[in-house]
This record gives structure tokens, sequence and C-alpha cells, in this order.
């Protein structure tokens, strides 16, 4: 079998005392998307952030396309070009134009020609329905908006890995399904995506696998279909309880 896009083995993470991940193993396929769902605190986000190298592990090792990046002698700032992620509070730049937001890393960081970084952005609005908000700024569009102009500008760079952060806790409700509609029209592109998410129905309906994570554990792993209908472990039944109301293997509700 060939190797996973993303592998991931033995990741530790502490803040002080407080230890947020424990021996996380996990590998995302190429085309693969792989939800995580738990609990706030659970140790989802940190699991993102520390794919992405924006917070230091404390032990393990992260290899995305065969490449150790956790290796000390890494340039980190070369190998996070592979990776685009989103984050639930959307991070646009609020004095650029949306259209210089999404081209900014292409010609800063990836030293692409401005037209061509301007073709392509405006290729991705085009397809995210936002043709027409190219020279707003964020403040003149509505949250779903800058969330699809937020995925727009992980695009621009064709990452190898897309991480998506709870990218629709910040909505409200009547937004959520068309951010929802851009993760799904990926998956349907087959690009690779690593998210967390609380949409337990949408991450039933997209997800290749499913990971529950618990105290910074991941306590079960497998298929959306497996998870959702026939979780193992009792610690999953029961979260799973609280959002679904799942009934238990004796047919009552788990609590």
């Amino acid at each position: 079998m060939s190797e996973p896009l993303l592998r991931v083995r033995g990741l530790r993470k502490q803040y002080g005392p407080r230890v947020v991940l424990r021996s996380i193993d996990l590998d995302v396929s190429e085309h693969q998307v792989v939800c995580l769902i738990g609990g706030s605190g659970s140790g989802k986000s940190t699991l993102l952030r520390c794919v992405d190298m924006l917070d230091v592990v404390d032990d393990g090792t992260i290899h995305l396309a065969g490449i150790e990046l956790t290796d000390p002698r890494l340039d980190t700032d070369a190998a996070r070009k592979r990776i685009g992620i989103v984050f639930q509070a959307y991070n646009l730049f609020p004095h650029l134009s949306v259209l210089d937001n999404i081209t900014l890393a292409p010609r800063r960081v990836h030293g692409v020609p401005r037209k061509q970084a301007e073709e392509t952005a405006r290729e991705l609005l085009a397809r995210f329905g936002l043709a027409d908000k190219a020279r707003e700024h964020p403040d003149r569009l509505s949250g779903g908006q800058q969330q699809r102009a937020a995925i727009a500008r992980a695009l621009a760079t064709e990452p190898d890995l897309l991480l998506f952060d709870e990218i629709t806790s910040a909505l409200d409700p009547e937004l959520v399904g068309e951010v929802l509609d851009v993760v799904a029209d990926l998956k349907r592109r087959g690009l690779t995506i690593l998210m967390a998410t609380h949409e337990m129905d949408f991450a039933r309906q997209v997800a290749d696998q499913v990971c529950f994570l618990e105290n910074g554990v991941i306590v079960e792993q497998g298929t959306a279909e497996q998870v959702f209908t026939a979780p193992r472990e009792q610690a999953t039944r029961r979260f799973l309880s609280r959002v679904l109301d799942l009934p238990g293997r004796d047919g009552t509700v788990v609590v």
C-alpha cells in the first residue's frame, strides 16, 4: 500500500502542566476527507495547529508526503507552503480587498506573478460565488462570504493538504450551509482535507474517516458509517448520544 499523505505518530503536546494531546497516531491518505469530532477542549484544534507547525510538538513525528515536518533541521516556512489552513474566525486582512487577500501569499511567498495570481484568485472567487466581491473589503461581506473567501485564499497556493478548524462555528445558522457546500465540492474535486467540525450530519455525509477525540486521545477511528451507526467505544456512544440522540446497544439512549 502507498504511504499516506499525512502520517502522525506518537504526537504529544502540552502547555505547562496541561497535556493537550497524548500519543496521537493518525493517517490521512491522498484525496481523503478525515473529520475530527469531540467536545470542546478535546484537542482537535491543537492537532491541526501542530500539523501546520503553528505549535511546536513536544514529542512524536509528523510526515507530509514523506517529509518529516517535525525535523528540527527542516525549513518550516518552506514546508508550510504545502499546507492550507482555514480558521473559524476567517482571519482575512481587513485593510486589503478580497482579491488582495487571496493573492498575497501566492505573490509574496510563492513568487507567482501578480497577473497569474489574480487570474487564479478570480477563478476561485467565481467558483465560490464571489466573483463580484473581488474589490470589496472583508467588512462588506457576510460571515459566510468571508469564510468562502478564506477557503479560496487557502486554495490559491495549491496546497497538498487542507486543514479546516471549525470553519462554521462563528457563522449564523443560515450561513453554515453555504460554507459546507463549498467543502463538499472540494471533496468531489479530490482534495485532501483534515477538518475539525461540530457538524455531525455533515461529517457523516462527507468524511471517509472519522476520529473521535476525548482528553487529547483518539478514542475511536473508523469510517463515518461505523463511527456514527455502530461506535465501539462507550465514550464515543456517550458523546454521540448528546449530539445525535444515538441509541445504545440495548436500544436506550446512552447518557
